[in-house]
């Protein structure tokens, strides 16, 4: 009787040992799975996070660079058989014109409110100061300039007319941005050196920088500006950019980086 029980006796120890066996390989596989999902979203906070760190640490470049010109400038300044372009040239958002970077000729923005609304400001203080200043040339069409240069050349020919006045497109009273300043009752000395010399001049030339303007054209610089010595032509860059260029005694080609 013993003997017939021993092997209903060895095979439930068999099935009771498989039994143990499957369940301990479930454990072990449903651990594997539930670890690797463990580990997914841990990995995946990690590519955000630096994604994140990334999009902080990496600063936007805003600065416009434009394409340095594959010509040298000729005698007058300008670069030879140059085609005006079909956008303005913008530096850092500021906007330039010169004889090497010039405007379209459909570039017609008139003048600039902040910039004419920053000189009425000037104007009254100066007239606090007992200077009667007035802005007798400001924003001038392609046209208008066009008319100008061209009078220009024909009284002095284009030699002297290029080192005193731009070319069609060339102006920086074209940009809205410039004005020519005088004091009146001295139209004697509108645009000569002489009226830099004046106290209204003087006064003019300290404190023009308050209120976001620049001498455009200073003395020693033409190399740099491509414009004689201009004691009356102010163009408005803002209070900071003012401020900063005036203390370093530098050109707005200087500032920029194109000179």
């Amino acid at each position: 009787m013993k003997n017939n029980r021993l092997p209903l006796i060895v095979g439930a120890f068999i099935s009771i040992a498989l039994i143990v066996a499957i369940f301990v390989v479930y454990n072990y596989k449903n651990n594997q799975v539930n670890s690797a999902s463990d580990e997914q979203p841990k990995t995946t906070e990690t590519n955000k996070t630096t994604e994140q760190d990334s999009t902080v640490t990496e600063k936007p470049d805003n600065t416009e660079t434009p394409a340095k010109p594959e010509q040298q400038p000729d005698e007058n300044g300008y670069l030879p058989n140059q085609t005006l372009p079909t956008e303005p040239t913008y530096i850092n958002g500021i906007l330039l014109a010169n004889k090497i970077y010039p405007l379209p000729s459909t570039f017609a923005p008139e003048e600039n409110p902040e910039a004419r609304e920053a000189l009425n400001q000037m104007l009254a203080a100066a007239k606090q100061q007992g200077f009667d200043l007035v802005a007798f040339s400001g924003y001038r069409s392609f046209e208008y300039q066009t008319t100008l240069y061209d009078n220009y050349v024909k009284r002095d020919g284009q030699a002297a007319a290029d080192r005193y006045s731009a070319r069609p497109g060339y102006s920086e009273h074209q940009t809205g941005l410039a004005f020519d300043i005088g004091e009146r009752g001295k139209e004697d000395v509108w645009l000569t050196e002489e009226f830099g010399e004046t106290p209204a001049g003087q006064w003019l030339f300290a404190h023009a920088q308050e209120y976001g303007f620049i001498l455009r054209f200073p003395q020693n610089k033409e190399e740099i500006t491509g414009y004689m010595y201009e004691s009356w032509h102010y163009r408005y860059v803002g209070k900071e950019i003012a401020k900063e260029i005036t203390k370093k005694n530098i050109t707005l080609e200087e500032y920029l980086g194109v000179k």
